[in-house]
């Protein structure tokens, strides 16, 4: 399959991105502005709704990328964009989430910088460099372990012995992984295994994110350190662009790269963060993640339309028995919750 020229792909991933973001928006303001507090709807078609376009939202961003790199720029620079751009928001939201609440102290500080070092800014970084080297439907399958590499650090952190069901699932999932990329190695050359050490890192680095958050989404709420983790984050990006990159050279960036970091910021990046949040609180949070498993999906049907991308029964299989080891680890989690004493 022929690629779309690049101004046509980037116009129709903008006006697909776009509406999901005007949907998701429109949701929220029925959500916080429209509804009075004692009515406002909390019918499942509406989380359900914000699911998908958020994980859709947050799969598109390996096409965004993947399609600025088509126009010269480094993972340097396109990431300062993208963290620059969200920064402001991610401001407003910290602020907004922390209005009456206790002020920060200074081991809170300490804890947010961290967090914020590994879960956004190395994860982003190490992400946007295996992007360069692997296609965005790899990216995102071996992003999706995500809750296997959790389920592995929660087991070195607290000595808890693994159930039969999670390393069968655990298994599914790394087989399709390796399926896929084997035969994107074939196609692509040895450069594939670079990208995929990356992108695995990354998920690695966001997954020590997430099992040392816990502690700290209790004592700020979710939104809260969400909000302030990524401004750190956004603050290390643009310092290490400053350090690594003379200022004149955002002069030679062309303008197709600016508007498109505009999109990942915004679309890719901050909407999708707010519409999973609210489907969470409409939905819960196991259906949310079931729901995400369409990020995958949508990531490999993008990026065979847009940028010609590889595409045969070997990624299919492999894509397959990843969301069944990922499904299969959240059905455990879900029995032994339900089963756990009230």
């Amino acid at each position: 399959m022929q690629a779309l020229p690049v101004d046509a792909a980037q116009g129709l991933v903008v006006a697909v991105l776009g509406a999901l973001q005007l949907a998701g928006l429109a949701l929220v303001r029925t959500r916080f502005v429209e509804c009075p507090a004692m009515d406002r709807p909390h019918t499942p078609w509406t989380g359900l709704a914000l699911a998908v376009g958020g994980s859709i939202a947050f799969s598109g961003k390996a096409i965004i990328v993947k399609l600025a790199y088509r126009h010269g720029v480094d993972a340097v620079t396109l990431i300062m964009l993208r963290m620059a751009m969200a920064l402001p928001f991610f401001v407003a939201i910290a602020w907004w989430a922390g209005r009456g609440q206790q002020a920060l102290t200074r081991r809170d500080w300490l804890v947010i910088s961290g967090l914020g070092l590994s879960g956004y800014y190395l994860a982003s970084m190490l992400d946007f460099m295996g992007l360069a080297y692997i296609s965005a439907g790899l990216e995102r399958l071996i992003l999706y372990l995500n809750p296997t590499l959790v389920l592995l650090l929660g087991w070195a952190r607290f000595g808890r012995r693994a159930s039969t069901r999670q390393l069968l699932a655990m298994v599914i999932s790394y087989a399709g992984v390796l399926l896929a990329f084997s035969h994107e190695v074939n196609l692509q050359g040895d450069h594939v295994l670079l990208g995929g050490l990356l992108v695995f890192a990354s998920a690695v680095s966001y997954a020590v994110y997430l099992v040392y958050s816990g502690e700290e989404v209790k004592r700020l709420g979710p939104m809260r350190l969400t909000g302030l983790a990524s401004s750190v984050a956004c603050l290390l990006c643009i310092a290490q662009f400053v350090l690594l990159r003379p200022l004149a050279s955002l002069a030679e960036v062309a303008p197709a790269v600016w508007w498109l970091s505009l999109l990942n910021a915004t679309v890719c990046t901050v909407a999708p963060v707010l519409m999973v949040m609210m489907a969470i609180e409409r939905v819960g949070a196991s259906l949310t993640a079931q729901t995400g498993m369409i990020g995958p999906l949508s990531t490999i049907t993008l990026g065979v339309l847009l940028l010609d991308e590889p595409f045969s029964g070997w990624i299919v299989a492999g894509t397959v028995l990843v969301l069944a080891g990922v499904a299969l680890l959240a059905d455990g989690q879900r029995r032994r919750t339900a089963a756990a004493p009230a």
